[in-house]
C-alpha cells in the first residue's frame, strides 16, 4: 500500500537515480573511467558507493543523494550499487575487503555497530575498527506510531488496554526493535514483537491493523501521521523533533528510552590520508549545497555532519548504553 510518503521518496529515488545515471554519461568533465589507479592525483576513476539495503529506504537515498554531489565535487561518476542483506553486514564485509585506495566507499547504519552485535556472536559482528570513517552525515529518529482505529494515544492508554500489544519492527536487531522493547518493559505492558524486513512493510501492517503498533523511522511515517491515518505516541530522541514538534519524547512521558539511528560514510581501513582528506572536503562542499539541505528537510532527516572522532565515541557510547539497558531489563533481541 504506497503512501504519499512513499511514493515521494520512490520519485525522488527516481529523479537522483536518473541524475545519477546522467552524471554516469552525460556531465562535462566528469570522467567515466571504469576503474582508478594509474600515476594521476586522486581521483582518477569511477568511486563506487555501496548500500547495504535494498533501493528506497532512507539509506540508499542518502547515500544516492551524496554520491550525486560528491561526483560533481572530484569531477568523477560515483555509481551506487545495492548489496542488501543482514541489516548491512555483507555489504560491509565486503567493503571490508576492498582495496583502500578510496575507489570503493560506503555510507554505514550505526544500527550495525551498536545493536545488531547484541543479537549474534562476537565472531559475526561488524567491528568498526575494521572500516576508516570518512564523516557523519545524518540522524534518522524514530517514531512509534498507532493506526488511528485503535484509539490509543499515548503508551499509557496501551497500558490500561490490558492485552498483549503486538508491535511491528523493521527487523530483528534494529533500533525500532529495541526502541519498543525496553518502552513496553519499562511500561510494563505485555507486548509481542512481530518482525518485517525494513519500514515499508511494517507501515503496511499498520496500516492495515495486522499490529497494534510499530515503530519506524520518521520518513517512513509522517505523511500518514499528517494525514489522520496515523497516531504518533512516542519519539525516541533526547529533544522533540522539528518535524513532528507536537510529539513528545519518551523520556518526556516517564520512559527512558533514547535510541536513534545515524549514518557515516566510511572506507576500508588503511585508506591514504589524502584520499580521505579529498573525499571529506567533498561531502562538506555537497553538505552545503542547496540541494543536498532540501534533501534532508523533504526525508525528514537531521544533518549529523560531524567528525569522524565524533562518530566513533558516538558508536562507543551507544554501544555500551543499549547493552546495559538490555541487561537491567533482561530482554533479548535475538528474536
Amino acid at each position: 500500500m504506497p503512501t504519499s510518503r512513499t511514493t515521494s521518496r520512490r520519485l525522488l529515488t527516481g529523479v537522483v537515480g536518473a541524475a545519477a545515471a546522467l552524471a554516469l554519461t552525460a556531465c562535462g568533465g566528469v570522467k567515466t573511467t571504469s576503474s582508478g589507479g594509474g600515476d594521476g592525483k586522486y581521483p582518477t576513476g569511477n568511486i563506487e558507493f555501496s548500500v547495504g539495503a535494498s533501493a528506497g529506504g532512507s539509506t540508499d537515498l542518502i547515500t544516492r543523494a551524496l554520491a550525486q554531489g560528491m561526483s560533481k565535487e572530484l569531477g568523477v561518476s560515483a555509481p551506487v550499487l545495492n548489496k542488501p542483506g543482514a541489516n548491512g553486514a555483507l555489504n560491509a564485509k565486503e567493503l571490508q575487503a576492498a582495496k583502500p585506495d578510496g575507489y570503493k566507499i560506503a555510507l554505514q547504519n550505526a544500527s550495525l555497530f551498536t545493536i545488531t552485535p547484541l543479537t549474534v556472536s562476537p565472531a559475526e559482528a561488524t567491528k568498526i575498527d575494521s572500516f576508516d570513517v570518512i564523516t557523519g552525515v545524518s540522524r534518522d529518529d524514530y517514531v512509534m506510531a498507532t493506526n488511528a482505529q485503535s484509539g490509543f494515544k499515548s503508551i499509557e492508554d496501551m497500558k490500561k488496554a490490558g492485552k498483549t500489544i503486538r508491535y511491528g519492527t523493521t527487523g530483528v536487531g534494529t533500533g525500532a526493535q529495541l526502541a519498543s522493547a525496553l518502552t513496553f518493559k519499562t511500561a510494563g505492558v505485555e507486548a509481542t514483537a512481530v518482525p518485517f524486513d525494513g519500514g515499508a512493510p511494517a507501515l503496511t501492517a499498520l496500516l492495515g491493523n495486522q499490529v497494534d503498533v510499530s515503530t519506524m523511522q520518521i520518513g517512513e511515517a509522517v505523511e500518514n501521521i499528517k494525514a489522520g491515518k496515523l497516531v504518533p505516541l512516542a519519539v525516541f530522541s533526547d529533544k522533540r523533533i522539528p518535524y513532528l514538534p507536537d510529539v513528545k519524547t519518551a523520556k518526556e512521558q516517564g520512559f527512558d528510552v533514547l535510541v536513534t539511528q545515524y549514518r557515516f560514510l566510511t572506507a576500508p581501513k588503511g585508506t591514504p590520508e589524502d584520499v580521505k582528506a579529498r573525499l571529506l572536503e567533498a561531502a562538506k562542499k555537497t553538505f552545503a549545497t542547496p540541494e543536498y539541505k532540501k534533501f534532508n528537510e523533504e526525508n525528514s532527516l537531521t544533518p549529523m555532519e560531524v567528525s569522524p572522532q565524533e562518530v566513533l565515541s558516538s558508536l562507543q557510547k551507544d554501544t555500551a548504553t543499549y547493552k546495559e539497558q538490555l541487561s537491567k531489563y533482561g530482554i533479548s533481541l535475538a528474536g
